[in-house]
């Protein structure tokens, strides 16, 4: 694919070398466009090594080829990476003063901006004019990353990191739609659509994948609820890797504390009966199940219309719970009474005590639950939940041996998409 990658005059134009590597290592032609600026920050002589293609930002260069047009044209998909917010409003005004904005006034296909600035400028009025005016006209302009900017600052406005440009890049080449925002709440928990990356050629290639992320908060009164201590990073490390391996992802988003991978359809959800009904409609055309969501077990069974006040007799409230439907085991049933040829695989959150250690425990919700595989961790302080690494034990029902994986996150998300897959071709008889 020919790409032409545009380089705006931010910080993060360092990142952006990592990202021009992932395109050529992925077999892509890529043309590299800097600002004048972004010269200050990277040089050219790093771009051309990197790109094998010359480079320049001026439309004097190479003028026999007409290179301001012939880019825009021959371009089968164009990334500005960091998209600054000068960058931005020149492109939404169709400004053609350098070499940049005048292939982005000639682009013929998709054409997908990273944003990066301090949080004030890409929060400031004039800036988000010039997203919602390029969106308008087909751009897609992701959200900024939030996290740690130059000098002490943090906030919205660092630049997404370069494996999520990218997987959103292929993705919106291969023709799927990517959200603006991986973290924006989709209203009414309808899905946004998405399609495997452009190319992916992976062991899930051609399936969709659901899996459910984060904990499920259940309101008390308009202010308090009770929830858990999910991140979802596990769950979106799963999304990530599923995507990757070729599948048509659909992630069920509970309470997050990171953003959802690019290239996903997202589903937002906030309680246990709302994920209940976006997994049971997720599922009907789904290969494979995954619910790694912390679900609450139980809920109020009355949830208050004003704020729950202190009284002033010194009386304390009395909360009643109701238990949660358990999904997970519905799903089983539901799969089984229709002779439904698909994979679920369940995430078990356990503590030992005296009666039992984790494992014990584990085997027997996999005997009620009757998921094809479950992913057991052991939870405590400073255990699993909001950490980076994880360390679990995948228990199957065919009895297998307990397989055991721990790393990072990513790490372990790769083992259990690796056993799915392995999983599946069991399942599939030889031709």
């Amino acid at each position: 694919m020919r790409i032409v990658l545009g380089v705006g005059g931010g910080i993060a134009a360092y990142k952006v070398a990592s990202l021009l590597r992932l395109f050529t290592e992925a077999g892509h032609d890529v043309t590299v466009i800097p600002t004048e600026a972004a010269t200050r920050f990277v040089g050219v002589a790093t771009w051309e090594a990197l790109s094998g293609h010359p480079v320049s930002n001026s439309v004097f260069d190479e003028v026999h080829t007409v290179n301001h047009v012939r880019l825009g044209h021959e371009a089968e998909l164009i990334v500005v990476a960091p998209a600054t917010a000068d960058l931005l409003a020149r492109a939404a005004s169709g400004q053609a003063n350098d070499l940049l904005t005048n292939t982005l006034l000639m682009a013929g296909g998709p054409v997908l901006m990273a944003p990066a600035m301090h949080t004030e400028m890409w929060q400031h009025a004039a800036t988000q004019a010039n997203v919602e005016t390029l969106r308008s006209r087909g751009v897609t302009v992701l959200e900024p990353a939030s996290g740690r900017l130059t000098g002490a600052d943090s906030g919205p406005g660092r630049l997404p990191e370069p494996e999520a440009i990218f997987a959103a890049a292929l993705a919106l080449a291969g023709g799927a739609e990517v959200p603006d925002s991986p973290d924006t709440p989709v209203p009414g928990a309808s899905s946004q659509s998405g399609a495997p990356l452009a190319g992916a050629a992976g062991p899930l290639s051609g399936l969709t994948v659901t899996i459910s992320a984060g904990g499920t908060r259940e309101p008390l009164d308009p202010v308090r609820y009770l929830g858990n201590r999910s991140s979802g990073k596990q769950g979106v490390a799963l999304a990530a890797a599923a995507r990757d391996a070729g599948a048509r992802v659909r992630l069920l988003a509970a309470h997050m504390d990171v953003q959802a991978p690019a290239g996903v359809d997202v589903v937002r959800v906030e309680t246990a009966l709302e994920l209940r009904e976006a997994a049971l409609h997720a599922a009907a055309d789904s290969d494979v199940v995954i619910m790694a969501a912390a679900v609450a077990d139980f809920r109020p069974a009355d949830v208050s219309g004003t704020k729950i006040k202190k009284r002033d007799d010194g009386a304390d409230p009395v909360i009643s719970l109701v238990r949660n439907p358990d999904i997970l085991r519905e799903l089983v049933e539901i799969r089984d009474a229709a002779a439904r040829n698909q994979l679920i695989v369940g995430f078990a959150a356990e503590t030992g005590d005296a009666d039992g250690d984790v494992l014990e425990y584990a085997q027997a919700k996999l005997r009620r639950k009757a998921c094809d595989l479950l992913v057991v961790n052991q939870v405590g302080k400073d255990q699993v939940f909001g950490q980076d690494s994880n360390s679990v034990v995948i228990l199957a029902r065919s009895g297998s041996e307990p397989q055991e994986a721990s790393g990072s996150k990513s790490d372990v998300a790769a083992a259990v998409i690796d056993r799915v897959s392995a999983e599946l071709s069991r399942a599939v008889p030889p031709a």
